[in-house]
């Protein structure tokens, strides 16, 4: 594998070496940013473990920039961080600095940064030199630390360690690999558990007993199946057992750390990698029981219902495909979730749903409750495409009247792109033919909204008419009346009654007001 940096990451990996070496304390790259670099994946952060003062070494490093970044740190957790801003390009170059064969048996491998190995060699960039514009990196510094766990807890009681015991305490083998900063051996890449062979064979796996290594710290085997989610890689045989295994210590994690996973996953390029990972260890029957109501299908007088879990999983991976949006992901992933509440056998039918996106409308803010999600806008648009999930469907039908687009359109209102966008998502039908059916026919629902919308201007539309004119003319306050005028102006005009104009409008609401004996107070605030 090759490892590539940047000509600017070196350029700060030049400075922390310097830094170092003047307290005289080793340091390394270590972790996700050494993982991701083998694997040509962008990364703009960087964890630098050192055995000594992690603290001390953040706040050297940053002595030799210009201007002097800002050193974040917590005494508590001998953790420092340097923001250096507008550091990447918006498409840096990469140099190719070393080749690593793979061939890794418990060795020390060389990975070349393009650095001599010599304290002078190390001088390239002099102290406070300016560091190049628009870009940003985010440097994690720590001492080396030995950890050890109490059974209920998963802060963990730390020490001072060696090199070593850091890399025993990682989560796994890919994510314990450091290369040194040390004049003696810069560049050298230190790989006791195997990981690059990991990385070669796409396997994840922990570098001790992934018994005591979950244990220890539960929210590891979210991020298990985080990282086989994001990378399309194995979990290890032995420690997809232990997840198995220890499947109910997650429920000492904190629901914001569970849910900043679940996140996570639901952005990998395939999520359905990672919920059928949860599901088949049985994490999540206990972090999201909703979701495995929807698993199984059931059979009565030979008629049975798809798996409507896996049916989710294979939506959310269809709209996966078209947008990275997380919030639309998560309406793909709760589109069905009121099926299992709804679900009834109909003799001489078959199984029903009626009503479910209604239910499932109904148990998004519950859920978004649950789970530490939003309570905001994001929590009204999942909601809303929930609800609406079935009507673009509906339209596909012949004959559809233009109030029945209307109301698609005044209901969806600026996000009816992304209803339609979750409607075809859900077509997975294993019947090409039938697909192909069903996305001509969406194409038709478009164009027809397209041109009721050019026509009648109806998205996030306001009747003509509001409720403050009602009461001028009327001379009413507050009242069930004005409401119950307003709406049947707004359902006139939506059913096509009525043109969308204020002279319609004003003119049907005085025809309605004379049905119940209403008089006219002020008929200037009409402006008649």
């Amino acid at each position: 594998m090759d490892i590539k940096c940047t000509e600017k990451e070196l350029f700060v990996f030049k400075k922390i070496a310097h830094a170092a070496e003047e307290l005289g304390v080793p340091a390394y790259v270590i972790g996700g940013f050494v993982r991701d670099k083998l694997l040509g994946r962008a990364t703009k952060d960087a964890d630098i473990v050192c055995v000594g003062d992690g603290i001390q070494l953040a706040h050297k490093v940053a002595e030799r920039f210009h201007p002097k970044p800002t050193v974040s740190f917590f005494k508590n957790f001998g953790t420092a961080q340097i923001k250096l801003r507008h550091f990447y390009e918006e498409h840096p170059g990469e140099v190719d600095h070393s080749h690593l064969t793979g061939e890794n048996n418990n060795e020390e491998e060389q990975t070349n940064l393009d650095l001599p190995h010599t304290a002078e060699g190390l001088g390239g960039a002099e102290l406070n030199e300016t560091v190049p514009e628009k870009s940003s990196l985010e440097i994690e510094f720590v001492g080396a630390r030995k950890e050890s766990y109490r059974y209920h807890s998963r802060n963990p009681e730390v020490v001072p360690g060696t090199l070593k015991d850091d890399q025993d305490r990682r989560d796994f083998t890919i994510n314990a690999m450091a290369i040194s900063l040390n004049a003696a051996d810069y560049g050298k890449l230190i790989d006791p558990f195997n990981g690059l062979l990991d990385l070669e064979k796409k396997i994840i796996q922990t570098p001790l007993d992934p018994g005591q290594t979950f244990s220890d710290d539960p929210l590891r085997m979210m991020r298990a199946v985080r990282f086989a989610s994001q990378l399309k890689f194995t979990i290890a045989p032995a420690t997809f057992q232990s997840i198995k295994d220890h499947a109910e210590r997650i429920r000492i994690i904190s629901q914001e750390r569970i849910t900043e996973e679940l996140n996570k996953i639901l952005l990998s390029e395939k999520p359905s990698i990672g919920f059928d990972l949860l599901y088949q260890s049985g994490l999540l029957h206990i972090i999201f029981p909703q979701l495995v109501d929807l698993a199984g299908a059931e059979y009565i007088d030979g008629l049975g219902h798809k798996d409507n879990f896996y049916h989710t999983l294979q939506v959310v991976d269809n709209i996966s495909r078209h947008t990275n949006d997380l919030w639309l992901r998560w309406a793909a992933l709760l589109h069905d979730i009121g099926k299992p509440a709804t679900k009834k056998f109909e003799k001489g039918h078959g199984w029903t749903f009626h009503g479910h996106e209604v239910v499932g409308g109904r148990m998004v803010p519950r859920l978004f409750a649950k789970l530490k999600l939003p309570q905001n806008e994001k929590l009204r648009f999942v909601r809303k495409l929930v609800e609406l999930h079935l009507r673009p469907i509906s339209l596909t039908k012949e004959n559809i009247t233009d109030s029945a687009i209307r109301r698609l359109l005044f209901d969806a209102g600026d996000d009816i792109d992304a209803l339609m966008l979750l409607c075809e998502a859900d077509i997975t039908s294993k019947n090409k033919q039938k697909v192909i059916r069903f996305l001509e026919n969406f194409e038709l629902v478009r164009l027809r909204l397209k041109e009721v919308e050019e026509k009648d201007r109806i998205r996030n539309w306001q009747p003509p008419i509001t409720g403050e004119i009602i009461m001028d003319i009327f001379g009413l306050s507050p009242c069930k009346i004005v409401g119950d005028l307003k709406n049947a102006i707004r359902e006139a005009i939506l059913d096509g009654e009525i043109d969308n104009t204020y002279d319609a409008a004003y003119d049907f609401m005085m025809k309605k007001a004379a049905e119940i004996g209403l008089q006219v107070v002020n008929r200037n605030a009409a402006g008649k």
